[in-house]
């Protein structure tokens, strides 16, 4: 989502920036079961009888000293690094069988050789990101154990622990072809060896903490824990100002692009992704820090008992659960104004296509007129997302200052109980306590959300952002979904060229596939486009890839897909769909298109719905199809039939 920079060093600073973003979300993952692990019950929970009575499967860490504690439960954030590198592979390994067919390379653009073949980068990144998790747990388990023992040893590890994270950024940051030839190669060998140093670092670590003295004292939370996370959260918030700051210096002297995020998308997308990240990190703490007191929250707007331990989780959890939760609402409220104030405007305009395309309904049909109405004007989405990067600068803004009163150990309700008295810091004190609730009802909320994206046309926005996702090769986390594009593109080519080979092809995509087949243009050697014509229903080239990825689907490169295949190319799309639409040109069957040349002959658009009145063999007006059904349709026929006679005309 970053603009078209190709070879500048903000392009490449920019690209650094978001894979420093992606570490630091790993940190933050790892530190998350630290937290539950280390700080609630190795170090806390453990030295409590009451949270200790009563369960036989954390009483016996009672009388383990508190270095072996340390060391036992350490391996429980380690398994999850494992776990999470054994489902990366896998899911690789049955994601993207194809051999690659080329060495990648760093060019924004879609017809450069071997760009669907993201294998070695991914390697590299994830090393690095897997030696970054385990330096995340070393850090933490040193930090706590040297400043009691004094130890010579474990400064020096502590300082390995260190060196060995910020060895990691510095790769991180350094650009390298993707490709396996020498410099890719050594990248990848310097990588492994990160990775190998460590596994032995971290097996090192848990020694040193297994054979501490036995008498520690064990007060308070985890000693380092909470800086950490305070640490990490300024970080965060600076990288993510900075990537705003390169991002907008890229776009300097060039007129605004027509994105739905501006400039600012990548941004904006990094903010909220680690927004969330931190919500979970901070609801996973809360829920099981409730669990292990038996119901008292951590906060002051519940008293605990004389009795109960005195649960001290971080600081920074607190900003992040007020904070962020602050800011989504604040941008949800003001989508939603915006959407309603623009709302007469769209059904004006919309108004215009319907009595354009139905100049002669009757009178009976105007409730069905208002559906059509209502449709277009809700199909009309780019309108209505246009407030979204408002949420960039107010996340980034918050997060700065979050993390600095963080730092400083203010906690919101001390805060609030200096600017306002007591009763702002017990209101303040509710927001938290309900925050970390609903953080769980959120996550409960997206897998719903997940399972009923393909079945409920209200939830089909959740595939759509999924299926955008998806589609691009991982090249800032590892550990992301992998891309389906990496597999369907390489065998889209191979079919084609096989069938071209036999005969002529006609490839057919609709919604995410009219990107898919549109990239296999780009791949496809010109004896093989010879032989092609390309028909697009229902595509989001132009509305969303063309505007969320303005480096890879430009103007340009959707000319290039047309020159390529001789302009053999139409594009059906509806007024009523709210994710397809036109590429080159709105215009309407009879009118002028709005380009000269070719491009202007590849949109077609069908009136949706085909009429308002009941036809004479029917007991209901046709349906307002939208995004689905245009194969049903027979001008879908008549654009296959006009394609097929296109390809025999140049090869009969």
């Amino acid at each position: 989502m970053l603009p078209n920079a190709p070879g500048s060093r903000s392009g490449v600073a920019a690209k650094a920036l978001c894979r420093l973003l992606a570490a630091t979300i790993t940190a933050m993952y790892m530190l998350s079961f630290v937290g539950v692990s280390l700080d609630l019950v190795a170090w806390q929970r453990a030295s409590y009888p009451r949270c200790l009575e009563g369960r036989r499967y954390l009483s016996w860490l009672g009388g383990v000293p508190p270095g072996q504690r340390l060391a036992l439960l350490a391996l429980a954030p380690i398994a999850v690094v494992g776990l999470a590198w054994w489902l990366s592979s896998r899911s690789w390994r049955s994601s993207v069988p194809f051999a690659p067919a080329a060495a990648r390379t760093e060019r924004n653009r879609l017809d450069a050789s071997g760009y669907w073949t993201g294998m070695p980068l991914l390697v590299r990144l994830r090393s690095i990101h897997i030696a970054i998790a385990l330096a995340t747990v070393d850090t933490s388990l040193l930090a706590a154990l040297v400043p009691l023992d004094g130890a010579v040893t474990g400064h020096a590890l502590l300082a390995a622990a260190v060196t060995l994270q910020v060895a990691c950024l510095v790769l991180l940051c350094v650009p390298v072809p993707t490709d396996r030839g020498s410099q890719g190669a050594r990248m990848e060998t310097t990588a492994r060896a990160v990775l190998v140093a460590a596994i032995g670092l971290t097996a090192v670590c848990l020694g040193y903490a297994a054979t501490r003295p036995a008498e520690v004292p064990v007060t308070g939370s985890l000693p380092g824990y909470e800086s950490m996370v305070a640490w990490i959260f300024l970080g965060q918030a600076a990288l993510l100002i900075a990537l705003g700051a390169v991002v907008l210096w890229q776009s300097r002297g060039r007129p605004i692009a027509p994105a739905l995020l501006r400039d600012l998308g990548a941004p904006a997308v990094i903010a909220v992704a680690i927004g969330l990240a931190l919500e979970f990190t901070a609801g996973l703490v809360y829920r099981v820090a409730d669990f292990l007191d038996r119901g008292s929250l951590p906060i002051p707007l519940r008293p605990l008992p004389a009795d109960a331990p005195q649960l001290q989780p971080p600081i920074s959890y607190r900003w992040l659960v007020l904070g962020f939760g602050a800011a989504v609402l604040l941008t949800i409220l003001v989508e939603l104004c915006w959407s309603r104030l623009t709302l007469p405007r769209r059904r004006r305009a919309a108004a215009e296509v319907v009595a354009h395309d139905f100049p002669d309904a009757p009178a009976h049909a105007k409730p069905r007129l208002r559906d059509v109405r209502d449709a277009i004007a809700k199909a009309r989405v780019t309108e209505r997302l246009k407030p979204l990067p408002a949420g960039y600068p107010l996340v980034a803004v918050l997060s700065l200052g979050a993390a600095g009163f963080a730092l400083a150990r203010i906690a919101p309700g001390q805060l609030a109980a200096r600017l306002a008295g007591e009763q702002a810091r017990t209101l303040v004190d509710f927001a938290t306590d309900l925050g970390a609730y609903l953080v769980g009802f959120f996550v409960v909320g997206l897998a719903i959300a997940g399972l009923f994206a393909y079945r409920s046309p209200a939830m089909r926005l959740v595939g759509v952002l999924w299926d955008l996702a998806t589609f691009w090769p991982c090249a800032a986390h590892p550990f992301a979904p992998p891309s389906y594009a990496e597999r369907v593109v390489p065998d889209l080519v191979r079919r084609t060229r096989y069938l071209a080979e036999q005969g002529k092809v006609l490839l057919s995509g609709h919604s995410h596939g009219s990107a898919l087949v549109a990239a296999t243009i780009l791949q496809l050697p010109p004896e093989t486009l010879r032989r092609v014509a390309l028909l697009t229903y229902g595509s989001p080239l132009r509305p969303l890839y063309a505007r969320l990825f303005p480096a890879y689907v430009s103007n340009d490169a959707l000319r290039e897909v047309g020159d390529r295949l001789g302009w053999r190319w139409l594009n059906l799309w509806r007024d009523t769909d709210p994710i397809g639409g036109w590429i080159f040109s709105p215009h309407r069957l009879g009118e002028q298109p709005a380009v000269n040349g070719p491009p202007g002959g590849v949109d077609r658009r069908l009136r949706d719905p085909r009429d308002v009145t009941l036809a004479s063999s029917d007991t209901v007006p046709p349906p307002i199809d939208g995004h689905s059904r245009y194969h049903a349709d027979d001008r879908f026929d008549a654009a296959v039939r006009e394609q097929v006679a296109r390809l025999d005309a140049v090869y009969p």
